[in-house]
């Protein structure tokens, strides 16, 4: 581990520490270590004794922390050591950097989405900003597809969004529901919700945003965003 650290500290960058610094409140165990950098690594380790390594892992740098969660998604283990992993790691997500980056890497095959679903369920209700966020970031990446839509805007609907980097993932969600299912997303938007004014704007925002939506569309759009002055 102290050899790993090593290399860490020799791979850092300070420009790059200084600008990704900026992009991620809060964190000061940052050494600056290019996120691809990190990648190759992790899977590097993926392929060996990576027990051994995630059972020495500590968060003394956030690269550290950052590569015991990618190396998760990579290994190449059963659903059950997968989601065993994955519950032990998420108390140590502190950040929206760790949470994404992990959470996109974290590949759910076939024959694996009902077991994974269920084990995001049991945080659905926490009502912890990363934890809401690993259930919404998750559902974005592995459940946006027919047979699960549904459930995801359902889902999404519940969650506790008061914690900005909740409210933020959930809207980063809903935004990829429209770019994918149009229709159903937008009857959710439209009718009976529980989104915040906050989220609910957030989402909007996102959508707009979007390069694959024509002037009409985001016409429509800003013009659904709410006026919290007008609910109070």
């Amino acid at each position: 581990m102290e050899e790993l650290r090593q290399w860490l500290r020799n791979e850092a960058s300070e420009e790059y520490k200084t600008f990704s610094a900026r992009l991620i409140p809060g964190c000061d165990n940052m050494l600056g270590v290019r996120i691809p950098v990190l990648r190759k690594k992790a899977k590097e380790i993926a392929r060996g004794d990576f027990r051994s390594f995630l059972s020495q892992s500590e968060d003394l740098y956030f690269e550290e922390t950052m590569m015991a969660g990618m190396i998760i998604g990579y290994a190449h283990i059963g659903i059950e050591e997968r989601i065993e992993l994955f519950a032990d790691f998420i108390p140590r997500i502190k950040n929206w950097s760790v949470n994404d980056c992990v959470c996109s890497g974290m590949k759910i095959k076939s024959g694996e989405y009902e077991p994974f679903w269920d084990f995001l369920m049991g945080y659905r209700d926490s009502g912890k900003e990363y934890e809401i966020r690993v259930v919404a970031v998750m559902m974005m990446n592995q459940y946006l597809i027919p047979e699960y839509i549904d459930r995801v805007l359902h889902v999404l609907d519940g969650l506790q969004d008061e914690a900005y980097y909740a409210s933020m993932g959930i809207a980063w969600a809903l935004a990829s529901a429209y770019a994918k299912f149009p229709d159903k997303t937008l009857a959710l938007l439209k009718g009976e919700n529980s989104f915040s004014d906050q989220t609910f704007n957030r989402a909007i925002q996102k959508m707009t945003e979007s390069s694959r939506l024509g002037a009409e569309d985001k016409q429509m759009l800003r013009e659904m965003k709410r006026n919290a002055r007008r609910r109070i």
